[in-house]
């Protein structure tokens, strides 16, 4: 059984300015990887035109691409459709579900979305007082009950989740602590830990470290541009875990 071969990259932040810049970075790729992954913020302001932009760099790849979306590409109100015109690129987008991509003799089951923010065990708002942190954190239960739901469901070789938010603080190492709250959720890590999956990749975190696992022991990656420092990442794995 051959390695399967993951690129990922997060917040690549595209503009006007930049065109052309990212596609000439990810010349030769389907000879690195056997799937690409952007773990959301693809735009800077979440504009239709940097949407656009984003999926003319993105259209045409030798190998399939999945994504989610992050914070900045919900700014402008125009989420849907972003996702809209990725997805006319021929760009898998993910919302809350999942999808099986046929890697040679492999499948591949992707299941996430964008996330969201809450804190970490210990530290974290709860479903108590006001009304709006009530609706903030039941926001992110909402989400990871769809991803446990999703990857429940897939039948694939090998699991991985793809998200916009952090499901551990160990990746965040390198951020304040006081905006640990606003990078992601413990809530993400349980939901996965209890269904199962063998990886999970995230991006916003621009300070944040590379590595980490959850408390069941799935390894997590902060793929966001600023920590990689290169144009994307590969991970491999073998049908026994990531290499």
């Amino acid at each position: 059984m051959t390695d399967l071969r993951i690129a990922a990259a997060g917040d690549i932040h595209l503009g006007e300015d930049v065109r052309g810049q990212y596609r000439r970075r990810l010349e030769g790729i389907e000879e690195r990887a056997d799937v690409f992954m952007l773990a959301g913020d693809l735009t800077r302001h979440g504009t239709l035109e940097e949407g656009r932009l984003v999926a003319d760099e993105l259209r045409g790849l030798p190998i399939p691409v999945v994504a989610v979306l992050g914070n900045h590409d919900y700014h402008s109100d125009l989420q849907y459709e972003i996702a809209g015109e990725l997805r006319d690129a021929g760009v898998i987008v993910l919302n809350d579900d999942g999808v099986v991509i046929q890697c040679g003799d492999r499948k591949l089951g992707v299941v996430g979305g964008k996330g969201f923010g809450g804190g970490f065990a210990g530290k974290c708002a709860s479903e108590f007082g006001e009304r709006e942190i009530k609706d903030f954190v039941s926001h992110t239960r909402s989400i990871a009950e769809s991803w446990k739901v999703a990857l429940k469901e897939i039948v694939a070789d090998e699991r991985i989740v793809l998200s916009h938010y952090s499901p551990i603080k160990e990746t965040l190492e390198g951020e304040p602590h006081e905006i640990y709250p606003f990078l992601g959720s413990y809530l993400l890590a349980e939901a996965v830990d209890t269904a199962g999956a063998d990886l999970i990749l995230h991006g916003h975190a621009h300070k944040g470290s590379e590595k980490g696992m959850t408390p069941g022991g799935i390894r997590v990656r902060n793929v966001a541009l600023p920590v990689l420092g290169r144009a994307y990442a590969v991970y491999c794995m073998n049908g026994n875990g990531l290499l």
